[in-house]
């Protein structure tokens, strides 16, 4: 049986009726993927509220990993609802965060003591992390990378790369920050043409300190293992083991983003495990919480014990409803295995992609790591011009038929998928069906 229901012409009535509500009560700085206006979802399906149901391939943007609604964290947070569900860990103590705090001290891939600190979202914990590595070290500058993405405040919108998308008429931003090339192969420079980095780029990042800033002043580098709104790339495992080992000379904080790559996204917990390198501070969010609004920092304690006593605060940072979210979402992804799940997922995909870039002009590179992939659009099959117009026809062709999607890419023009780990194979099939229905329309 499809999991795809349309019983309205889209968007239909009713959803119409809330969009034009939107429009006119909501800045229109904000963007929309796709018309769909939720009522309700469940697993890997959403229903909107004139009773269509579509198959859900962004989850969120990576958060619902779990799926949508499951009813064991539904239970646990009307639980916790019903005992507490504001404090403020400034105030005082609940039980659910020390809970959660050694839950994520346990999982990430670091020996030795770690220590952890919740927030909000993604952006806060990012500017925690920097916060802790500057008062570790006691130095000011960051280095960053190019399709970085890493937030929407001041300081995370000047880590961010993008810069039409994200930043225009935003600055001036927030000193010390350094960029260098990331390891794209696909567009790179040094290797495009041989297909796999052979680490030529990793010499602009040692160039650059030398003709950006000395490594003496430099607090930290943040990476995303798998940069997430740049395009799904993945970091070739040896960079990473090189980055490593060239924070360790120079006494630089290593900071992995794991936001949208971690909790079981990859195939493991957290993306930067596949390449055995330790970092000194995981930054994670969306997916550790099944939707609901938390974010960590956890790394070595050292560091997470940086800032003096008050330097780090949340309002609503590991709010206990959110916590006891977070817990039992982590509970299911252990008990489901949905590491493996998500290597599944990746191969059913990936296997698609590749004969689309086979069949297709337009698909340039497909490429990701576990249930964290993308096709990237080109203008044809000799030409890696970057086609920024399909992506966006292919999400609206995708709507049509009932799939959701979202796109991604330095240049906006890939679409990523990020299904819930949750599908099931039919869902899967089903929703690869429509994608490529859509890219045969555009066509």
């Amino acid at each position: 049986m499809s999991a795809i229901n349309l019983r309205t012409a889209l968007p239909g009535p009713k959803s119409q009726a809330i969009l034009d509500r939107r429009d006119a009560a909501v800045s229109k700085a904000s963007f929309r993927s796709t018309p769909v206006v939720a009522a309700k979802a469940s697993g890997a399906t959403v229903t909107d509220v004139d009773g269509n149901t579509f198959l859900d391939f962004t989850a969120g943007i990576g958060t619902v990993n779990v799926g949508h609604a499951p009813a064991e964290v539904a239970d646990a947070i009307r639980q916790q609802a019903e005992d507490l569900i504001h404090l403020c860990a400034i105030v005082g103590t609940y039980e659910p965060y020390i809970a959660l705090a050694e839950k994520l001290n346990s999982l990430v891939p670091i020996a030795g003591p770690t220590k952890t600190f919740l927030s909000n979202s993604g952006a806060e914990a990012v500017e925690t992390a920097i916060k802790m590595a500057r008062a570790y070290t006691g130095r000011p500058a960051i280095v960053t990378y190019e399709g970085a993405y890493h937030g929407r405040t001041l300081l995370t919108l000047s880590l961010t790369s993008k810069y039409a998308l994200f930043k225009k008429g935003f600055g001036p931003f927030a000193p010390e920050i350094y960029r260098v090339p990331y390891p794209y192969s696909y567009r790179c420079t040094h290797c495009r043409d041989e297909g796999s980095c052979n680490l030529t780029c990793f010499e602009d990042l040692e160039r650059s300190l030398i003709t950006q800033v000395d490594p003496s002043a430099v607090a930290a580098l943040i990476i995303e293992p798998v940069q997430g709104e740049g395009g799904f790339i993945p970091a070739p495992y040896d960079y990473l083991r090189k980055v490593r080992a060239l924070c360790d000379k120079h006494g630089i904080v290593m900071i992995a983003d794991e936001v949208q790559a971690g909790f079981c996204r990859t195939g493991r917990w957290f993306s930067i495990e596949h390449s055995g390198v330790e970092p000194d501070l995981v930054v994670m969010a969306k997916s550790i919480a099944a939707g609901m609004p938390l974010a960590a920092v956890t790394g070595k304690a050292a560091i997470v014990d940086a800032p003096h006593l008050g330097g780090l605060g949340s309002t609503y940072g590991g709010n206990p409803v959110a916590c006891v979210a977070a817990l039992k979402a982590i509970e299911i992804m252990e008990r489901d295995n949905l590491n493996q799940r998500a290597e599944q997922i990746g191969e059913i995909s990936m296997a698609h992609f590749r004969a689309w870039r086979d069949k297709y002009d337009i698909v340039g590179d497909v490429r990701g790591l576990g249930a964290m992939t993308a096709v990237e659009f080109v203008k044809g099959r000799n030409d890696r011009t970057p086609n920024t117009d399909a992506p966006l026809k292919i999400v609206g062709e995708a709507y049509n038929r009932g799939l959701l999607l979202i796109r991604a890419g330095l240049y906006s023009n890939c679409v990523r998928t990020l299904v819930p780990l949750t599908i099931s194979d039919a869902e899967l099939e089903e929703g690869l069906g429509v994608l490529e229905e859509s890219i045969a329309a555009v066509m």
